[in-house]
């Protein structure tokens, strides 16, 4: 049995110390594709919460409630990968209905997100640290909009990169974006001292 770890507590260190993004590294793939101007940063930052708090929504009485009691915990995997793959669908047709332009600036990486692995691993550490349902919805919502945060801030930079600096030809693109994520990986690491899960 894990000791109780309020929510606040939770929340603050899912959108600092415990970034998923920048101290986790979880979702790079859409990070360094994405993070090339703050408008598409912010929908997919969007895209992502609703799918990361959702499928956690759904995944806890789902593992605690059925798979938990009939013992069946060894296929909880292809279980939440289904209801990921699910709310995915879910969006996307709501984003072809009301958002077609947002849309079509995602290209691949909108059906991308049933793979991304933030995703899975806010269900599956959900499940490690026996986190109650209260507690599983705000570590996904806390974690989800740390990785927004961190994405926007990252495409934040490279808009003021372009036009302001000259970046050597070897570091343009991901290069550049890997050293800026270690940077601000390190000044959200500032507050260590605050909050701890």
């Amino acid at each position: 049995m894990t000791t109780y770890v309020s929510p606040l507590t939770i929340l603050i260190a899912t959108l600092l110390t415990h970034n998923i993004a920048l101290t986790y590294l979880l979702g790079m793939c859409p990070f360094i594709s994405l993070s090339k101007r703050v408008s598409t940063a912010i929908g997919m930052g969007v895209a992502v919460v609703f799918v990361v708090v959702l499928t956690a929504a759904l995944n806890w009485p789902i593992y605690y409630l059925i798979l938990v009691p009939t013992h069946s915990e060894l296929i909880a995997y292809i279980v939440f990968i289904i209801v990921i793959a699910a709310t995915v669908q879910l969006l996307e047709m709501i984003m072809e209905r009301f958002f077609p332009s947002l849309q079509a600036s995602f290209g691949i990486f909108l059906p991308l997100i049933t793979v991304n692995c933030i995703v899975l691993a806010v269900s599956l550490f959900m499940v490690l640290r026996e986190y109650t349902f209260i507690q599983s919805v705000v570590f996904a919502f806390g974690s989800a909009v740390g990785w927004t945060i961190a994405i926007v801030v990252m495409a934040a930079i490279q808009e003021k990169l372009r036009l302001i600096a000259d970046i050597p030809k070897g570091l343009r693109g991901p290069g550049i974006v890997v050293i800026a994520s270690g940077v601000i990986a390190l000044s959200f690491m500032g507050f260590a001292g605050m909050v701890g899960v």
